[in-house]
């Protein structure tokens, strides 16, 4: 199937400035969560068109990027035969984010797109440094890096690999960090001996269109909060206090304020983006039919293996989260009319979040919604420009 060319003008050509600078100057970032993975962000066999295959999600991109979001963003997994079983299979499918956000370069103009990498799994800078400052290149400018350095069992087990204590991971994602940025800036050979990988005569072409590609981070335990406090320009962050809404905005303020902190400890900025999930419709009514139909459809087998696995793993997010919470999907759940939806942004920014990172259940007609019914009223509250 062929995904039509997005219909949004060339921002850049209009006012010079770069993706990641335009996303700043909004008072609320927008960022959409892709479903590329099979399940989308709810375990649950209630109805709906979400889809993970790459020609759904590139449609999904174009229509994020003519609403004037931001950014588009996919997780990377590593799962077995059955995903995380059940009788959805859910997340048994999914494609890779670097590839995709390589597959709508050119399908988009304005859009930053984001490719997550889980980069101790086998890569040397050198490989991502190339293929980072191409996509730069195919993107013009609009290509950005979310460097995790993975944490669960399975995976490492499935690449054959040794476990790395948290703080050591992210040591060697500073070394892999600082050898990018050498190859994307330097106009000559570089050659560097670290303590876990090492240029000798290496270079990059073409260097990347602003200096070095857009750097995002998830970090979440004090070594990940410091490592991206001194590279990243967008951290997603997960709330401290859970899912439900309330809980999240008592604890968001104190861990926003702390990663400002640490990047102005640095000498720089950085914006905190946070991933809600959002059911919106014109009643709150209608609102509670659709909350109560995905928890009605509960594929309770999926829910204990993808609760199983975070737990397994050492990392700190995703702390705290109830049950019905996890089967809905998103680290935060907006519910509510647009009226009550964008009340709850509000809260969100006054909370220290720079940004939304949003996920739906059906994503195409919900996206949609969101574009006719939400959008204008951010506007009208000063949310967007």
């Amino acid at each position: 199937m062929t995904v039509a060319s997005s219909r949004a003008p060339d921002l850049a050509a209009q006012d010079g400035l770069s993706a990641l600078e335009r996303a700043k100057r909004q008072p609320l970032m927008l960022g959409l969560f892709l479903p590329i993975q099979s399940g989308g962000w709810t375990i649950s066999t209630a109805p709906r068109g979400t889809d993970w295959s790459f020609d759904y999600n590139a449609r999904l991109i174009v229509q994020a990027e003519e609403a004037g979001f931001d950014l588009a963003f996919g997780l990377a997994q590593w799962l077995g035969a059955e995903g995380h079983g059940g009788v959805t299979h859910y997340r048994k499918y999914t494609i890779d984010p670097l590839l995709v956000t390589s597959g709508v370069a050119a399908l988009t103009r304005n859009i930053m797109l984001i490719s997550t990498v889980h980069v101790l799994y086998g890569w040397h800078p050198l490989h991502l440094a190339k293929l980072g400052a191409t996509m730069d290149h195919m993107t013009g400018g609009r290509w950005g890096l979310n460097l995790v350095t993975g944490f669960r069992p399975n995976e490492i087990d499935m690449f054959g690999l040794d476990p790395i204590p948290r703080d050591e991971r992210y040591v060697r994602a500073a070394e892999f960090t600082e050898m990018l940025d050498a190859l994307w800036r330097s106009e000559e050979d570089i050659s560097q001996t670290g303590d876990y990988w090492s240029l000798k005569d290496a270079y990059v072409s073409p260097k990347p269109v602003n200096g070095r590609p857009i750097l995002v981070n998830a970090g979440s335990s004090e070594a990940g909060l410091a490592y991206a406090a001194k590279y990243s320009d967008l951290i997603f962050i997960t709330s401290p206090g859970g899912a439900e809404i309330g809980a999240a905005l008592k604890t968001l303020p104190a861990h926003t304020a702390k990663i400002k902190m640490l990047a102005a400890e640095q000498g720089r900025e950085i914006r905190t983006v946070i991933n809600p999930h959002v059911i919106c419709r014109d009643t709150e009514r209608e609102v509670e039919e659709v909350c109560q139909a995905i928890l009605d459809g509960e594929d309770a087998p999926a829910v204990d293996s993808l609760v199983g696995t975070m737990r397994e793993g050492d990392q700190a997010s995703w702390r705290g989260h109830e049950r019905r919470q996890r089967i809905i999907g998103g680290n935060i759940q907006i519910f509510g009319t647009p009226e009550q939806v964008v009340e709850q942004f509000a809260a969100l920014k006054d909370a220290g979040c720079d940004g939304l990172q949003i996920n739906f259940f059906d994503f195409a007609p919900d996206l949609a919604y969101f574009a006719d019914n939400v959008l204008p009223l951010m506007k009208q509250a000063g949310l967007r420009n």
